[in-house]
């Protein structure tokens, strides 16, 4: 099992960005959805846990077939997804991720949302996580991948008209105010023979990519979800999951459409038992007499098979 524990800071207070996650996740979803691939919602509904009292807990299933190395995708079916679980009790939470196909497989999420810089060194308040097991991330510095860079949502050109805060300038997590931080720690476990170190190395690099992008969003997008109350967000994140839902149905359906077809085929035609079983295909003798019919006139001219490796 490999744990890390990542330090996001962004110019928001954590009041502030109770409304900016839930609007954050709901767009970043729908946007990351299509093409048979994305998330779909299976359950959004209030929750109480008897520790952190009341919050929400969703199921999803994240399809991501494509999105898997190549050294992966031998091994896992054509429709891959992995389902989701999270237990929101804002600033706390808790997120799990498994899969019913790889039983060795999960990924554990706890989530702390503090008003500091990133400097609290036990924010969950068991142990001190390692220092070698730390990892800060910039959100306005740190690199992502091409296909998610957008130039609206680099914060070196960021500018909120509602709050005034931005462009974010280097070393700005030392002095901008109000600023906090997503504590996350992420424990991920691949006990497979072979593929363990490989796979749970992918699993963090990708999570990685996902937070910077997520918390960039954040951000860039305040000025659409400032002002938003607890309620208007609901609707907002109710009317997203539906038409995430949608977009995976419909594909999903086009998908089961199209008929199966093998991944090479060839045709030849031959027009002699010699040539047949020179190729290794077994043939049939039809006797002289055999009484003419349409079936036994077809036998007689040229016959086309199709062939297709095993």
């Amino acid at each position: 099992m490999l744990m890390k524990e990542y330090r996001i800071c962004m110019p928001l207070t954590v009041e502030e960005y109770k409304i900016g996650q839930l609007y954050m996740i709901s767009k970043h979803s729908c946007e990351q959805s299509g093409g048979g691939e994305g998330v779909e919602v299976i359950r959004n509904e209030p929750d109480t846990h008897p520790q952190y009292g009341p919050g929400q807990v969703t199921e999803k299933r994240i399809y991501l077939s494509s999105k898997l190395p190549y050294w992966m995708r031998t091994f896992v079916p054509r429709i891959f997804y992995v389902t989701e679980k999270a237990w929101n009790f804002y600033p706390y939470t808790i997120t799990e991720y498994y899969c019913s196909f790889l039983p060795k497989f999960s990924i554990r999420i706890e989530t702390r949302f503090e008003n500091d810089n990133g400097q609290n060194d036990n924010v969950f308040g068991d142990a001190p996580t390692p220092k070698e097991n730390v990892c800060f991330l910039d959100i306005l510095s740190d690199s992502i991948p091409d296909k998610n860079y957008k130039k609206s949502e680099d914060l070196s050109y960021w500018k909120s008209e509602k709050t005034g805060r931005g462009p974010l300038q280097a070393g700005w997590r030392n002095c901008s105010q109000p600023i906090m931080c997503s504590y996350k720690r992420v424990q991920c476990s691949f006990e497979v023979y072979g593929f363990q170190t490989r796979t749970e190395e992918f699993i963090h690099k990708n999570i990685r990519d996902i937070l910077l992008v997520g918390h960039r969003q954040a951000v860039a997008w305040t000025d659409e979800w400032h002002g938003m109350s607890l309620e208007d967000v609901r609707e907002f994140e109710t009317e997203l999951q539906r038409e995430t839902n949608n977009k995976m149905k419909n594909n999903q359906s086009m998908s089961e459409s199209v008929p199966s077809r093998p991944s090479f085929s060839r045709s030849i035609s031959v027009t002699d038992e010699h040539s047949l079983k020179k190729m290794g295909v077994p043939t049939i003798t039809i006797p002289d007499d055999t009484p003419s019919s349409p079936s036994s006139s077809s036998l007689k001219s040229p016959m086309r098979l199709n062939s297709t490796p095993e």
